[in-house]
C-alpha cells in the first residue's frame, strides 16, 4: 500500500493546483476588475499551501516507505514516478516559502496591470509590476542555482536540461537559415490581401469550433473562451480549457491562436487516466497541474496542429468551402489557392503571436536576449521599449509605433514567466521533427490527405500524449523519432513551404 499512500498524497497537491489553474483561468477570462485584491491573496494562500504540502513530512515519508516498498517489486513506472516527484521537490526546496507566495500574489496584480497598460499603451503603468516581478525571478534563479549564465536556472524551469549556451548555437542556425527563405519569400504573390476584409467575430469562433472539434479537441472536456492572450489550462483530462483572441480586421489570428491552443488542449486531454491525480502531472518546480513534460513538448504540438496541419495546403483544399460558406461575401471571389497563399504570406510584424512561420523565431530571438540580459543585470526595465524598437529594426526591420505592438504585447512577464519563450522555438523544432516521423505512418499521412485528423491524434498521444511527465523532453522525443533535437526536419518544412509558394 506504500505506493497507494504516496499517489494519496500527491492527490493532495494535485487538487490545490487544479483549484490554482482553476482561478487563474477565471482571472484571465471572467473576473471583474474588481476581483484583483481578493484574487491575489487567494493564489498566494492555495500556492503556498501547495509548497507546504509539497516539502512537508507527509509526502517525504509517503516517498520514504514507497521507495522501501519498491525496492522489492513495482513496476518501472511507479519507481520511476516517486523518483521524480522526489527531484522536483528538491529543486523546489531551494525556493523560499516567501518567494513562492510573493510571487504567485504578484502575478494576479501585474496581469491586471499589465491589461490596463497594454489597452492604454502606458509602458510607465507596468513598469513597476515588472520590476518587481524581474527582481524575484533572480532571486528564484538564485536560489535555484546554475553552472552557467544565471538565466539557465530560469529556463530550466521550463524546459529541463536546456541552457544559454545550448539554446544560441540554434538560434544562430536559425537566423542564417531563415534569411535566404525570408528574402525569397517576401518577393512572391502573397494571394488575397485578407486586411482588406471584415470578418463578423462570432462567425470566426463558430467555425474555429468546428475545425477545433475535427482536430480532435474533446468539448465534452473542455470549452473555449474570450481572453486577451490566447492561452490553454487543464484541471484534470477531464476539464481542459482553451481560450482565443478575435478581431474583425485579420481572420488568421483567430483561428490560428485556437488551433494553437487546440495542440496543448489535445496534450492535456490525452494523458492516461491513471496519470491525472499522479506526480507525472505536476510541474512540482512551478507548482502548476499540467501533463505535458516541458514547455518545449507543449509548444511543439501546438506549432504542429497550427502550422503543420493548419497552415498546410491540403488542409485548405478540404476547409476552405466550408470557410467561404461561413463569409460568402468576405471570400466571394477569393479562391483556396489565394486563401492559402495568403495564410502563409511572408508579413514580418510587431505581433509574435500573428507573426508567419518564417519571422516568428525571429520575435522569440529577441526575447531570450532581453530576458538574459534582465537577468544577469546588463539592462534594465526602464531601457525595454527603447530596446524592443532597436531589437524589431535589427531583426526584422520595422518600426514599433507602440508599446502595445511592442514590449506590452505578451501575457508572460506579467505571469512571472521569465525563460519561457524560447520553448517556442524548441516547440517549433521538436514539432516538425514528431509531424515528420507520424506522416511516415500511413494511415496518419491518408488521415490528414483524406481530412480524418483521429489517426493523427492517436499516434500523438501513444507516442507524447499519454506519458505524462515520466520522461524528458528530449528522451521522449528520440523514443517517437529516433533522432536527437534537431533543426532538420524543421528548416526542410519551411524550404517546402517557401518552395511550395514560388510554384
Amino acid at each position: 500500500m506504500s505506493f497507494e499512500a504516496f499517489r494519496a498524497e500527491i492527490g493532495r497537491l494535485a487538487d490545490v493546483l487544479c483549484a490554482v489553474n482553476l482561478l487563474q483561468w477565471d482571472t484571465r477570462t471572467m473576473m471583474p476588475p474588481g476581483g484583483v485584491e481578493g484574487r491575489a491573496h487567494q493564489l498566494a494562500t492555495l500556492t503556498s499551501l501547495a509548497r507546504e504540502i509539497a516539502t512537508g513530512p507527509a509526502l517525504k515519508s509517503a516517498i520514504e516507505r514507497a521507495r522501501d516498498t519498491l525496492a522489492g517489486g513495482g513496476s518501472d513506472a511507479e519507481r520511476d514516478e516517486v523518483e521524480f516527484a522526489a527531484g522536483a521537490i528538491a529543486t523546489l526546496e531551494r525556493i523560499s516559502s516567501r518567494l513562492v507566495s510573493e510571487a504567485a500574489e504578484l502575478k494576479t496584480r501585474a496581469n491586471a496591470a499589465w491589461i490596463e497598460a497594454r489597452r492604454e499603451d502606458d509602458f510607465a503603468g507596468f513598469a513597476p509590476f515588472l520590476q518587481r516581478t524581474v527582481e524575484l525571478q533572480r532571486d528564484i534563479a538564485a536560489a535555484i542555482g546554475s553552472e552557467g549564465h544565471p538565466y539557465d536556472a530560469l529556463i530550466g524551469t521550463y524546459e529541463p536540461c536546456m541552457t544559454l549556451s545550448r539554446l544560441r548555437p540554434l538560434l544562430d542556425e536559425l537566423r542564417t537559415e531563415l534569411a535566404p527563405l525570408l528574402a525569397k519569400a517576401r518577393d512572391l504573390n502573397s494571394g488575397v490581401d485578407l486586411a482588406m476584409k471584415r470578418f463578423p467575430v462570432e462567425r470566426q469562433k463558430l467555425f474555429a469550433k468546428e475545425l477545433a472539434g475535427r482536430l480532435g479537441y474533446d468539448f465534452a472536456r473542455g470549452r473555449l473562451d474570450d481572453t486577451v492572450h490566447p492561452f490553454e489550462i487543464s484541471m484534470t483530462r477531464g476539464d481542459v480549457r482553451i481560450t482565443g483572441r478575435f478581431r474583425e480586421e485579420w481572420l488568421p489570428a483567430g483561428m490560428f491562436g485556437v488551433w494553437h491552443e487546440v495542440g496543448h488542449g489535445l496534450y492535456e486531454q490525452g494523458i492516461a487516466p491513471e496519470l491525472t491525480r499522479s506526480a507525472f502531472a505536476i510541474d512540482f518546480v512551478n507548482l502548476y497541474a499540467v501533463g505535458g513534460t516541458s514547455f518545449g513538448m507543449h509548444e511543439s504540438q501546438s506549432r504542429l496542429i497550427e502550422n503543420r496541419v493548419g497552415r498546410s495546403r491540403r488542409f485548405w483544399e478540404l476547409h476552405f468551402g466550408r470557410l467561404r460558406d461561413a463569409f460568402p461575401d468576405e471570400l466571394a471571389g477569393v479562391s483556396e489557392a489565394g486563401f492559402w497563399r495568403a495564410v502563409n504570406a511572408a508579413r514580418p510584424g510587431p505581433i509574435r503571436v500573428e507573426a508567419d512561420e518564417l519571422t516568428y523565431d525571429l520575435h522569440i530571438m529577441l526575447r531570450v536576449e532581453i530576458e538574459a540580459a534582465l537577468i544577469a543585470g546588463e539592462i534594465e526595465v526602464r531601457d525595454l521599449p527603447g530596446l524592443w524598437r532597436e531589437r524589431m529594426r535589427d531583426l526584422l526591420g520595422i518600426e514599433v509605433s507602440t508599446d502595445r505592438e511592442g514590449v506590452l504585447q505578451d501575457v508572460h512577464w506579467s505571469s512571472g514567466m521569465i525563460g519561457s519563450f524560447a520553448t517556442y522555438t524548441l516547440g517549433n523544432v521538436m514539432g516538425a521533427q514528431l509531424f515528420e516521423a507520424a506522416t511516415r505512418d500511413r494511415a496518419v499521412s491518408a488521415g490528414i490527405d483524406g481530412g480524418d485528423y483521429g489517426p493523427l491524434r492517436d499516434w500523438l498521444g501513444h507516442h507524447i500524449h499519454r506519458h505524462g511527465r515520466r520522461f524528458p523532453a528530449e528522451a521522449l522525443l528520440e523514443r517517437a523519432t529516433g533522432e536527437a533535437l534537431s533543426t532538420r526536419s524543421y528548416l526542410a518544412a519551411l524550404r517546402a513551404k517557401v518552395d511550395g509558394l514560388a510554384a
